[in-house]
């Protein structure tokens, strides 16, 4: 199998590529986040979104805590090969580390940030260890 198509895509100088995950069946964005080669190889792989975290440095399998995978519907890039969209479905609705459906769940509003969306479930019970 190759691996060719990867070389098709505009890497950061980091070595990064920005994805945008969205909501297949209601076309909501639901997050962003950042990919290495590695970690778009891996989601095309198995199915499943793997991301790179900046801030830990390393492979980051969405879910992994949580259990909030997001299953590949499919993989787009877009005309300048510098982002990419994933299709997912969300498992358990909740793709925010917040315990929300979304990441973005506050919306600008006379110049107040507010939020626009409730909290699903608790972060606390997501990640209790």
């Amino acid at each position: 199998m190759s691996d060719a198509w990867l070389d098709e895509i505009r890497w950061t100088e980091e070595g990064l590529v920005p994805v945008i995950a969205q909501q297949a069946d209601t076309g909501k964005v639901v997050m962003f986040a950042w990919m290495n080669r590695e970690s778009l190889a891996l989601t095309q792989a198995n199915g499943y979104a793997v991301y790179w975290s900046r801030s830990r440095q390393k492979l980051w399998r969405k879910g992994e805590e949580s259990g909030n995978r997001q299953k590949i519907v499919s993989i787009s890039v877009d005309c300048d090969e510098d982002v990419l969209l994933l299709e997912i479905e969300q498992e358990g609705g909740i793709s925010c580390h917040t315990g929300r459906e979304s990441c973005f769940y506050r919306t600008l509003a006379d110049d107040v940030w507010k939020e626009n969306s409730p909290v699903l479930k608790d972060p606390a019970e997501i990640y209790k260890k």
